[in-house]
Order: structure tokens, then C-alpha cells, then sequence
């Protein structure tokens, strides 16, 4: 009873702290991300509010920065609704830089800094900008995407010279620091989009997402009232700051609060705990493959000296929480679940290790989510007699929906920018006619005391021996083993075999034992989640903020005529791995050789 009252008392207090912090947003009002900012400028003036290397910027400093910005997009014929790219690397003036061209009613397209080629063509062009701005450092990768960009748009240099480019710089420093009228945003509502922001393309090309100004003041309010965030907090900011969990989650945290950012151009597992230690960090913000090559390091001198109190992002697995937060001596752990074009999301503020956040049976009708079943040989969700979908049973794992419900901005879903990408992830008619929930294409699972886990996308878990086998569990298993750093898993077709076989390619310190790997994976696995096939990695395909990559690996199957990494597989008439040859792949194919 008192561990029930204690738990619950724990959980209500978390909660009405980040309800609290985002009760004035209003999707019909006029208060815009811009008027957020403004108010903490107004209020923490002489406060630091973003730190890179020696440059120190205060808030005053950065509604200097950002009123010229809207100068300058005034001086270029911006007019409200437009939109300006933005492909600049994480800097202290990336924060001031959007919000410049907020503070007019222009529309900041944050493009993914890594992005090269065809791919990033394909984000300008979606982005439908009239201007873009290139970080100088930058310049090669736009080079090699210029001859695919189908947009008549404007292209500047910024924070350093190009040859053939007018310089951002130069314009800027012409422009008067005086803040624009809030007349310049007259007639733009909070729950209209302020930012587009791309989507991380795991398996394709990236998707623009739309993001309002609701969705935006509720990233920035709520984390850091869950971590009780105050002007003396530093949050050390690693992620790129074009993704919502680094630039709005991360970055709100601290600078809603009157804290300051700790901006670092990219994550360094051999640097990090040296910056955290030198610039004072109190705060970091995660995602859960970061996590995992911190603690795959060799033991740094600085890794417990540390003021780092709080951490917070999401896909800290399991098999990594426990022994990160014991080896790093971090306190607090908020891990919270979301997508940044989605209407879903949870937090764990008080919650056993492992869950994604939680919904009591007596807040449920407070909440927008459900959990349903889902198949994975016809990648559907069942529906019953009745034609609507199947609740998923507690601790039964289902796909997680989130209803579309357009009288509360915390649930609509804004979609993309095509109607048919949008339209894709709307599932209708689930339990009552004409309802609309968003398919998050996650699938997790929720305990009798309402904490969800997270248990693998859809389309990653594959159906092997009439059992759905989850990858993120067949990886924390591979993970465990001595020396392997990375494992991501897939299933691979193979001819003659119903569902799909488990392949985990993993990155690991020299060359594992084999031997040894198939023991650890017999004492750790059910028989249909052991891996049949192994490919041996130098690094693994991931995205810019360390989700992995799987379309390329799973077309290139176990196929040695496509890999020229070592492949293995698990030989049942010896009991061992062993090496895949030509002549090995034809035996498996033909069924000479049977799994």
C-alpha cells in the first residue's frame, strides 16, 4: 500500500508539474513560438543562454542576432508564410537564426546538416523555400546537390565565405537590431506551422513534417518542468539541433527555464565527458545509441566528475540504462517517447527502467492512446466480427495508435507536406465509425499499471519458426557479448522458408569468438530469435540521430555476391557458425543445406 501511494503521489506531482507548464497554449491564440522566446528574452536578458567553445552568447544577445535576422528576410521580399532553408551545422546562432525569421512570420525549413547529394536536392525541393542559407562549411556537400534542386531559390553563405555566393554575414551585419512589431505576425495562430522539420528516412527519403507553434511550445515547456529545469542549469547538447528532440526538447529545457545550452558541432564519445566537465553541464540530452557507445568506452577520468544530474531523450534500451546510469553516476533519467510529426507521446518521469512513459487506468480518458493488434505476416491490425480493430491485452504487444482529435492541439496530426504521406498514416473506422487514430508504426506493449515499452518498429519484427521474433530484444541479447559494440537486426527472406530469418550485423572490437558468440546467444535467446545469419561490420548505417538503417541490409540479404563483409550462419549439423561461400549460399537456396 505505501509503495502503491508512494508511486502514485510520485507520478500525479510529475504530471501536474509539465500539465502546469503548458496550460496557457492555445492553439486559437496569437502567442507564437516567437512571443515565447521574446518573453524569456524579456525576462533572463543577461542571462548565458548558448555556449560554443569560447563564443558566449546571453539572451539580450540572441533577440539582437534574431531581429536582425528579420531584417535581413524583409530586405530579401520574405513575406509572412514564406520559407528560408536553413543548412547550417549546430552552432550558437542556430536557435537566434530560426528564430529571426519566426519573429516575421517566415517559415524555417531546418535541414539535416549531413544530408549530401540527391537526397539533400530532395529536401530543399520539398521544403518549397525561396532562400537558403549555406553554412560555409557546408558548401561541398550543397555543390554536389545543386544540379538536382528543381527550385528557383536564392542561396547565401553563412558564418564564412564561398566563392560565387553573396555572404549572409556581410547583409546581416548592415541590418539594426530593433525588435519587429508583433504586427508582422498578425493573423498567424498558434496552431499554424512555425517550422518544417524532416523526418530521419530509416527507410527511404526523408518526409517534410509540419510543426506548430502548439507542438512547439509544448517540446520547449514541458521536459523542463519534469526535470524541475532553473536558470543555473547547462544542457549539454550533442544531437543536431534540426531534430526536434535536440533543437526544441533539449534546447527548451534549459532556455525556457533561463538556462543555457552547451552547443556542440556533433557527439564525440572520447570528447564527451571532458566538454561536459569543462563547460559545466548539468543536464544532457540522449538518444539510446549514444548512450550505448558512451558506455562501450574505455574508463575516462572525468566520466564521474561530473554536475550532470539529469538526462532525458529516448530509445534508452533496457540493457543499457541500469549500467549507464551506474557507471556515470547520473541521477535522474527522463525517457520519453514521440515522433515529431505524430500526436502520441508519453513520459517516464517515475517509472521502472525500460518503460517509454505511462497511463493509469483512472488518467486514461486524459490520454489520446491505445494499443492494437497487429500481424506481422500481413502487416495489418485484425479486426473483429464487428470490422473494428482488437484492443491488445496488457503485456500483449500491439502497435501503439493515437486518436486524431482536432478540438485539442496536443492531439491533432498536422502530416506532412504531401496529402498522400499524410494519408498513409491515418488509420479509420478503428473502434467506432469514422474515428481517425495515427499509426505510430511502433509496436510496445503496456503493463497492468499503465507503463508502455517499447518493443521494435513495424516491419522490423519478423515472423521466423511461427514466432514473432522483436529485433531490439535479439539485439540486446548480441549486444551483451563481450566486445560487440553495434548490433542491428532484420529478418532476410530465404527461398523455401515461410516468414523470415533473423541477420544481425554487428560491429564489434576485433574479431569475436564464435564459439564463444553461439554459446551466449543459446543461453540468451529462445531457438526462433537466435540469429541464423551474422555479417561482420566495420561500422553500422545509421541515421544522424543514431537510429539504424536497414532497407540497404536486408535487400542485400546473406548473399556473399552482395557483401563483401564476413557472413556467417548458424550451421545446424555442427552446432557452429560458419562461413557463407558461393557455393554455401547455393546449398542454403536450393535447400541442400537446411536451417
Amino acid at each position: 500500500m505505501l509503495t502503491a501511494i508512494k508511486r502514485e503521489t510520485k507520478y500525479i506531482l510529475g504530471l501536474l508539474r509539465m500539465l502546469k507548464s503548458i496550460k496557457d497554449v492555445d492553439a486559437e491564440s496569437d502567442r507564437l513560438i516567437a512571443d515565447e522566446l521574446e518573453k524569456r528574452v524579456d525576462k533572463f536578458g543577461p542571462n548565458l543562454a548558448f555556449i560554443e567553445d569560447e563564443k558566449r552568447l546571453t539572451y539580450d544577445d540572441m533577440e539582437s542576432y534574431a531581429n536582425k535576422v528579420a531584417a535581413w528576410a524583409l530586405s530579401e521580399g520574405c513575406k509572412k508564410g514564406d520559407t528560408v532553408a536553413v543548412f547550417v551545422r549546430n552552432r550558437a546562432e542556430y536557435v537566434p537564426l530560426w528564430f529571426g525569421l519566426s519573429k516575421v512570420g517566415v517559415i524555417p525549413a531546418l535541414l539535416n546538416f549531413q544530408l549530401t547529394g540527391s537526397a539533400l536536392a530532395h529536401c530543399i525541393n520539398i521544403s518549397e523555400a525561396k532562400i537558403v542559407l549555406i553554412d560555409h562549411e557546408m558548401a561541398e556537400q550543397y555543390e554536389s546537390a545543386k544540379g538536382d534542386i528543381k527550385l528557383k531559390l536564392k542561396a547565401f553563405s553563412a558564418y564564412g565565405d564561398m566563392e560565387g555566393y553573396p555572404s549572409f554575414d556581410v547583409a546581416m551585419s548592415k541590418e539594426a537590431p530593433n525588435r519587429p512589431a508583433k504586427s508582422m505576425r498578425e493573423g498567424i495562430k498558434a496552431g499554424d506551422q512555425c517550422m518544417k522539420m524532416f523526418t530521419s528516412g530509416t527507410t527511404g527519403l526523408p518526409k517534410a513534417a509540419k510543426v506548430t507553434h502548439v507542438r512547439a511550445q509544448n517540446y520547449m515547456r514541458g521536459m523542463g518542468a519534469g526535470a524541475k529545469a532553473g536558470p543555473k542549469d547547462r544542457m549539454m547538447m550533442v544531437l543536431p539541433m534540426y531534430h526536434a528532440t535536440g533543437g526544441l526538447v533539449g534546447m527548451g529545457t534549459v532556455i525556457t527555464y533561463g538556462g543555457a545550452l552547451i552547443v556542440r558541432p556533433k557527439f564525440s564519445a572520447t570528447k564527451f565527458w571532458d566538454d561536459a566537465v569543462k563547460y559545466e553541464a548539468t543536464m544532457f540530452t540522449y538518444v539510446g545509441e549514444l548512450c550505448r557507445f558512451l558506455l562501450t568506452t574505455p574508463t575516462h577520468p572525468l566520466e564521474r566528475e561530473h554536475k550532470i544530474r539529469w538526462m532525458l531523450g529516448n530509445g534508452l534500451r533496457p540493457e543499457v540504462w541500469e549500467g549507464f546510469v551506474g557507471r556515470f553516476n547520473i541521477p535522474h533519467v527522463i525517457e520519453f517517447y514521440g515522433a515529431t510529426e505524430g500526436n502520441a507521446s508519453l513520459i517516464n518521469l517515475d517509472g521502472p527502467v525500460g518503460a517509454v512513459g505511462r497511463v493509469p487506468n483512472y488518467l486514461k480518458f486524459k490520454f489520446n492512446l491505445d494499443i492494437i493488434r497487429y500481424d506481422v505476416d500481413s502487416n495489418l491490425n485484425p479486426r473483429g466480427s464487428d470490422g473494428f480493430c482488437i484492443r491488445a491485452d496488457d503485456n500483449e504487444v500491439g502497435e501503439l495508435i493515437a486518436e486524431i482529435r482536432n478540438d485539442d492541439a496536443r492531439f491533432r496530426f498536422e502530416g506532412y507536406e504531401t496529402k498522400e504521406a499524410t494519408q498513409k498514416k491515418i488509420l479509420r473506422d478503428v473502434f467506432t465509425k469514422d474515428d481517425a487514430w495515427f499509426r505510430t508504426g511502433d509496436l510496445l506493449k503496456k503493463d497492468k499499471l499503465g507503463y508502455f515499452y517499447f518493443m521494435d518498429r513495424v516491419g522490423d519484427t519478423y515472423r521466423w519458426k511461427a514466432e514473432n521474433v522483436a529485433t531490439g530484444e535479439v539485439a540486446a541479447a548480441l549486444s551483451k557479448f563481450g566486445g560487440i559494440t553495434q548490433a542491428n537486426v532484420y529478418g532476410v527472406e530465404v527461398p523455401g522458408y515461410d516468414g523470415r530469418a533473423g541477420m544481425g550485423a554487428i560491429v564489434a572490437e576485433g574479431a569475436p569468438d564464435m564459439k564463444a558468440l553461439k554459446a551466449h546467444i543459446e543461453a540468451n535467446l529462445p531457438h526462433y530469435a537466435r540469429p541464423v545469419f551474422l555479417r561482420l561490420s566495420k561500422e553500422s548505417d545509421t541515421t544522424s540521430t543514431f537510429k539504424f538503417k536497414k532497407t540497404n541490409l536486408v535487400k542485400a540479404g546473406f548473399d556473399p555476391a552482395n557483401i563483401s563483409e564476413p557472413l556467417f550462419y548458424a550451421n545446424p549439423a555442427s552446432g557452429a557458425y560458419e562461413k557463407i561461400t558461393p557455393a554455401v549460399f547455393k546449398k542454403i537456396c536450393s535447400g541442400e543445406i537446411r536451417l
